[in-house]
């Protein structure tokens, strides 16, 4: 499967963005899906997932309450909602996904096969 993401951009502290995440070449309604982040000169690191069954958001304590992650499987779509952005959400904003994901990997990158290429989102103070 091909992930494209978008959506990125420059934001002010305290905006939103919607970060969208398109797939190709597959059943998507069979991948669990996964948003990440690599902010410079940091690891990548998790922030909010989808798995497919059962369908319950899951996200880093550094997401929760701001962002929301969901999907869209007639468009083969994932978002990620971002709302009240700090500074410290600066980072490249990555699109992954797999099948059978099991609960205690879905916060690691390891577990993902297919990636996006990225997009970048910075926040100014």
């Amino acid at each position: 499967v091909q992930l494209q993401a978008s959506g990125g951009g420059l934001v002010q502290a305290g905006g939103s963005l919607r970060l969208s995440c398109t797939a190709s070449g597959g059943t998507f309604n069979r991948y669990a899906l996964a948003w990440f982040r690599q902010a410079p000169g940091k690891e990548r690191e998790f922030v909010a997932a989808d798995r497919r069954n059962p369908s319950r958001p899951i996200y880093a304590d550094s997401a929760k309450g701001r962002f929301t992650i969901s999907r869209d499987n007639a468009k083969n779509t994932v978002y990620l909602q971002m709302s009240s952005l700090k500074p410290d959400d600066t980072a490249v904003y990555y699109c992954a996904a797999d099948t059978g994901v099991i609960l205690s990997s879905v916060r690691d990158a390891s577990a993902y096969s297919y990636w996006g290429q990225g997009t970048l989102v910075t926040v100014s103070s």
